[in-house]
C-alpha cells in the first residue's frame, strides 16, 4: 500500500510516459520507414514488363495502397502515444510525397496521365512544404479538412489510374482525378493565404516587441 489513490498513480505514470522522449525505433517511425522502402519497390512493379501488364499494375496498386494505409496510421500513433521524433517530423512528409510523386511520374511517363496534372500536384505539394518551413518560426499551419479531402481524393484517383481500367470505370477515374486536382489547387491557395496571415502576425509581434524594449516607451 502506497497510500496514493489508483487514479493519481495512473495519472502519474501517464505523465511520466508523456515526458519520456520517444526513441527512434518506435512503431510510427517503422511504418514511415516501411513506406519509404516501398517507393522503389512500387516503381519496379509499376514499370515491370513495359508498364502495361495488368497483373503487375495490380501488384503496384497493392504496394501503393499499403503505403497510403500506413500514412493514415503512423501520424496518428505518433501523436496518440507520444512517439513524435525529429526523424519522424522530417521523414513522414518525405515518405508521403515520395510515393505520390513516384506514382504520378510513372503514370505520366507511361502516357496514362497528362504531365500538367503531375506538375500541378507535385508543385503544390513541394511549395506548401517549403511554405510551412518559411513560417515555422512563427506558427504551424494546421492540416485543414480540405487538405485531408485533397489527400483522400489524390490517393483514390491515383490508385484508379494505377489499375488498368476500361469502360465506365475509366471515365469515373477521370472525374475523380479532376476533383483531386481542383482540391489540390484550392487548398494550396488557402495555405498560401494562411501563411501570409501568419507572416504578417509575426512581423506585427516583432515590431511590438521592439517598441517595448527596455529604455523605450511602450507604443500606445
Amino acid at each position: 500500500m502506497t497510500g496514493v489513490p489508483a487514479s493519481a498513480a495512473g495519472s502519474h505514470h501517464r505523465a511520466a510516459a508523456a515526458a519520456r522522449p520517444a526513441g527512434l525505433w518506435n512503431i510510427a517511425n517503422i511504418l514511415t520507414m516501411a513506406r519509404l522502402v516501398l517507393v522503389p519497390g512500387f516503381v519496379l512493379l509499376m514499370l515491370h514488363n513495359g508498364g502495361y501488364d495488368p497483373a503487375w499494375r495490380a501488384y503496384a496498386w497493392a504496394a501503393f495502397a499499403i503505403a497510403m494505409i500506413t500514412d493514415l496510421f503512423d501520424g496518428h500513433l505518433a501523436r496518440r502515444y507520444n512517439l513524435v521524433t525529429d526523424f519522424g517530423k522530417i521523414a513522414d512528409p518525405i515518405a508521403d510525397k515520395a510515393i505520390m510523386g513516384a506514382a504520378l511520374i510513372c503514370l505520366s511517363a507511361l502516357g496514362d496521365l497528362p504531365w500538367w496534372v503531375t506538375g500541378v500536384i507535385i508543385f503544390r505539394e513541394l511549395g506548401i512544404t517549403l511554405m510551412r518551413f518559411w513560417v515555422i518560426r512563427i506558427g504551424v499551419i494546421p492540416a485543414s479538412r480540405g487538405g485531408k479531402m485533397k489527400t483522400l481524393a489524390q490517393g483514390v484517383a491515383v490508385g484508379m489510374y494505377i489499375l488498368v481500367l476500361t469502360g465506365p470505370l475509366a471515365t469515373l477515374r477521370f472525374w475523380v482525378m479532376a476533383v483531386a486536382v481542383a482540391l489540390t489547387v484550392l487548398t494550396g491557395l488557402d495555405y498560401v493565404r494562411q501563411a501570409l496571415v501568419l507572416r504578417r502576425a509575426g512581423r506585427a509581434a516583432e515590431s511590438a516587441g521592439a517598441a517595448e524594449e527596455p529604455g523605450q516607451e511602450p507604443a500606445r
